[in-house]
């Protein structure tokens, strides 16, 4: 007996998330082989190539949004975890305090300068190598060098301003070094380094130089000595090269019934600006049996302008009057990523780096499976 053919409602209820008034429904997914009959998920490199699309939305230097469609979900939480925890970066590991005499903790000083993002030339960024750590197994671990370790110093003491006015109160003003702060963080090159980030934009040095890293008052000092190294967020949060990693699922909304005067207006004003617009009825639409529009030529009507600004609020269906008229959901292939940078890469690179991660991983992988088949 012949499979009926499907419909395309079926097809596109099967693809979307439901978004009710309380609840949420077709979550799972549904997309291998044998689960509907009459559809065949079975995967393709062709399929999976013809599918696969990414658009930009905005791509400034350190905040990117763009949209990855035609990939599984966990294909996309990949990439999010990656950016996250294993793109490798630059950040203060060890510091050697020579003297502080500040009222902030060494530990917590210490702890406040391996959070400081730092950047410097790419290149050279790439150019240098991992460091490795003392272990159990190896006690002595790397041996500092100028193609794993970066030298930074923090060399800065309180003084009394002689020239500032009678009365005043600000200690900025009354003091020299009253406040500490990331762009005082000098870079040391060594070796080689020197010719990796021998100019001033390519040097190492703190991507926000503005950060107060501590106060002081005349007679205390800081003298330190930082040795940065690269590491990967999985290790700590200071060597994750992205402030926000993140994605959410294309919104979809369908306009079942015509939604007219001011009800238009309202509903408009249940989504985000830019999301709902306001549109005259054509007489065309108007002269179209069943279309719901006849005999409201020239009345406002909703439309669907921009669903890629909407947030899912859920407004719209907490109104009797937009009953049955507005269908929720979100596509389940269609994510669009935020990726904000801490400064070491552009944003779009990052998403780059982290299919760089992905593949170096899959090829691990069927090196092993090869292995494990001998």
């Amino acid at each position: 007996m012949p499979v009926p053919a499907l419909s395309e409602a079926d097809l596109d209820r099967r693809k979307n998330v439901g978004i009710n008034l309380e609840t949420v429904t077709h979550v799972q997914s549904t997309d291998f082989p044998g689960h509907y009959p009459g559809e065949d998920h079975s995967w393709s490199l062709e399929k999976f190539r013809n599918n696969l699309r990414v658009e930009f939305h905005h791509n400034d230097q350190y905040d990117a949004s763009f949209s990855l469609i035609g990939v599984d979900a966990a294909i996309a939480n990949a990439f999010r975890r990656i950016l996250i925890s294993e793109v490798p970066s630059l950040a203060i590991e060890y510091v050697f305090i020579h003297n502080n005499t500040s009222i902030i903790q060494d530990e917590v000083l210490a702890h406040r300068l391996g959070l400081v993002p730092l950047t410097g030339d790419k290149a050279g960024l790439n150019w240098l190598k991992w460091f490795k750590k003392p272990t159990e197994e190896d006690p002595e671990g790397s041996e500092p060098s100028d193609y794993n370790t970066v030298v930074m110093k923090l060399q800065v003491a309180c003084s009394r301003n002689p020239a500032a006015a009678r009365g005043e109160t600000d200690p900025t003003k009354l003091f020299h070094n009253a406040h500490v702060y990331a762009h005082q963080l000098t870079f040391h090159p060594a070796g080689r380094q020197r010719d990796y980030f021998s100019s001033p934009e390519g040097a190492i040095r703190s991507f926000h130089p503005n950060i107060l890293l501590a106060k002081l008052r005349p007679g205390q000092e800081i003298d330190l000595e930082m040795h940065c190294i690269k590491g990967i967020g999985a290790d700590h949060a200071k060597f994750s090269p992205v402030a926000t990693a993140s994605y959410r699922l294309f919104p979809d909304i369908k306009i079942m019934r015509p939604i007219l005067g001011d009800d238009a207006v309202k509903f408009q004003t249940c989504f985000p600006k830019g999301v709902i617009a306001l549109e005259d009825v054509t007489e065309e639409e108007a002269s179209r049996v069943g279309s719901g529009y006849e005999g409201h030529v020239g009345e406002k009507k909703a439309v669907v302008v921009n669903p890629y600004k909407d947030t899912v609020s859920r407004e719209c269906l907490r109104h009797d009057e937009f009953k049955d008229k507005v269908k929720l959901g979100r596509v389940r292939d269609h994510f669009i990523f935020h990726v904000e940078s801490t400064g070491q890469y552009d944003s779009d690179e990052l998403f780059i780096e982290s299919v760089k991660v992905l593949k170096v991983k899959c090829q691990r992988m069927k090196r092993s499976l090869a292995s494990m088949m001998r």
